[in-house]
């Protein structure tokens, strides 16, 4: 195998078979050895993190996939921690799709004037940033991810749509779990002409409360495995 990325908690090879192989790493993202998802550097490592995100993104890919929602998942093993999925082109050099479920964090920021924190946000709301450490990840419209020509617009809604069902999937599974989802972050490129879910879904891409306390990844990722 060939190593074509290295990532901080993914290296990514690629197959003979034309597909991809992700390798789940132990790092996680952090600060002062604190894990935190948000951050753009290694700060730790945590024994068996990487096979417990790949087997909450292989219990959320299949669940897609009964769903008869494509994604890039193909299979996976958990004893070398490994994911492999369909090759995938990502938008731009990175585009990143929020699902806000309830409106908090960032987009209180931006919006507190208009709305009180913890408002329900019904439907979904879906917004896109481009990925830019150093201009902190900047919002990006649907009419300008067009006139830059990172997506059309009908590659647009067809990966707005995606995200709203994806995450009604998601929220039920944690619902069941007590869980209440407030929002996730996805990753979307395309295979073919298809607009497709990519990356992982776990649980240092998504904001949880249970009993109206917020739960911390790791602990998170135990609730959602029944560990």
């Amino acid at each position: 195998m060939e190593k074509i990325y290295e990532g901080k908690t993914k290296d990514v090879y690629q197959l003979e078979n034309g597909n991809v192989l992700l390798k789940f790493k132990d790092d996680c993202t952090g600060k002062d050895g604190v894990f935190d998802p948000g951050e753009n550097t290694v700060g730790l490592t945590i024994e068996g993190i990487g096979k417990a995100n790949l087997k909450t993104s292989i219990l959320f890919f299949e669940k897609l996939q009964q769903a008869g929602i494509k994604t890039h998942y193909v299979s996976a093993d958990i004893e070398n921690a490994t994911m492999e999925v369909l090759p995938a082109k990502v938008f731009g050099h990175g585009l990143e799709v929020i699902c806000r479920l309830v409106a908090t964090g960032s987009f209180i920021r931006r919006y507190g004037a208009y709305i009180a924190d913890g408002t329900a946000l019904e439907g979904g709301y879906v917004e896109t940033t481009f990925k830019d450490d150093a201009k902190g990840d900047p919002l990006v419209t649907s009419d300008a991810l067009a006139a830059l020509g990172v997506m059309s617009e009908e590659m647009y809604q067809s990966m707005k749509q995606q995200t709203l069902a994806i995450t009604k999937i998601v929220a039920d599974e944690l619902k069941t779990k007590g869980l209440d989802l407030w929002d996730i972050k996805f990753e979307f490129g395309y295979h073919g002409d298809e607009v497709i879910l990519i990356d992982e879904i776990a649980s240092g891409n998504m904001r949880v409360y249970k009993d109206g306390v917020i739960v911390p990844p790791v602990e998170l990722t135990k609730i959602i495995l029944g560990e």
